[in-house]
């Protein structure tokens, strides 16, 4: 049998698993977070050569639900996001992720995928209610489930040997996170805590997922019913 935090998906691997076509109605504690947010006072504690330096930031992220995924048994409903930040004070990008968050209801486990153009990528987990409003994941180095991956130059110069987010929904249309990413450097006796922080604000709903416009569609629903649904949903 195959297991996941004391969750059996059973003897059969190869059945896939009915889902709903309704993404937003089935993101579990994700659910507030689908849409679009800025966020303007976000702070950045980061390495450089003289010791520790706070940046401030101003980020933009998106939240696309997308239609719900299988592995066999296994069920996810998820959203397919992008954060774009920017120091103020400086021209180029100071930050661009992609990745998915992901919600699993059979096993209450959250899942966040993050790859990021440095030459980083990391899957994390975590474990909460459907209706949490606060949950944490975490990746290590070296794990084959909830690991991370860096070029060899980060590998070298700055290795990522754990990581952890803390998400806390908030009751004014707002969510906050809290990320912590622990560096081994070659210049540096002990580890070095990469903190950032931010608060975000909604400036736009989500759309539904393409199965559940589709669905819409074939209700007779057209595209600005879709989006006052949406509005309703979230």
């Amino acid at each position: 049998m195959s297991h996941v935090e004391g969750h059996s998906y059973g003897s059969d691997i190869f059945t896939e698993a009915a889902g709903d076509p309704d993404t937003i109605a089935n993101l579990g504690p994700l659910r507030p977070m689908a849409g679009t947010w800025v966020g303007t006072k976000g702070a950045d504690e980061h390495p450089v050569a003289e010791g520790t330096e706070l940046d401030q930031f101003i980020e933009t992220y998106e939240l696309l639900p997308i239609d719900f995924q299988t592995n066999g048994p296994q069920l996810f409903y998820g959203l397919r996001y992008h954060t774009h930040i920017l120091n103020p004070t400086e021209l180029p990008t100071f930050h661009d992720q992609v990745g998915y968050w992901l919600w699993e209801p059979a096993a209450n486990a959250v899942t966040l995928t993050l790859g990021i153009p440095r030459g980083q990528a990391l899957l994390a987990i975590g474990y909460c209610e459907p209706d949490a409003a606060e949950f944490e994941l975490t990746a290590v180095a070296g794990s084959s489930i909830n690991g991370i991956v860096s070029n060899p130059f980060l590998e070298e110069a700055f290795r990522t040997v754990s990581y952890r987010i803390r998400v806390t929904i908030n009751d004014n249309d707002t969510w906050s996170y809290e990320e912590e990413g622990v560096l081994e450097m070659p210049d540096r006796d002990e580890p070095f805590s990469h903190i950032d922080r931010n608060t975000l604000s909604r400036v736009a709903p989500a759309l539904p997922n393409p199965l559940a416009q589709i669905a819409a569609r074939d209700a007779g629903l057209g595209i600005g019913d879709l989006r006052d649904e949406s509005e309703n949903l979230l």
